[in-house]
């Protein structure tokens, strides 16, 4: 059930972060990608600051912050190598 959890998570993540920065319109799996590897870099960069929201708020703004960090990176080195 924990899976399900964090792809929910991830996907939603993915979703929201395309509100705050431009991301080309991949689907289901691409916003899933993008908030599981958002929750990577989030939890890395807040160290569990959100930890005490809950199971599923704190885990979501985590992702999210993460994936929109990660759009921004994608986005600046996209345009540095055109």
């Amino acid at each position: 059930m924990g899976i399900i959890i964090e792809l929910l998570i991830g996907a939603l993540a993915g979703w929201l972060a395309g509100f705050f920065i431009w991301k080309d319109k991949g689907g289901l799996i691409w916003n899933i990608i993008i908030g599981l590897l958002g929750g990577l870099v989030g939890g890395w960069l807040l160290g569990g600051a959100f930890s005490g929201l809950g199971t599923f708020l704190g885990p979501l703004l985590t992702a999210l912050i993460g994936a929109i960090v990660l759009l921004f990176v994608w986005n600046l080195i996209k345009k540095l190598l055109k």
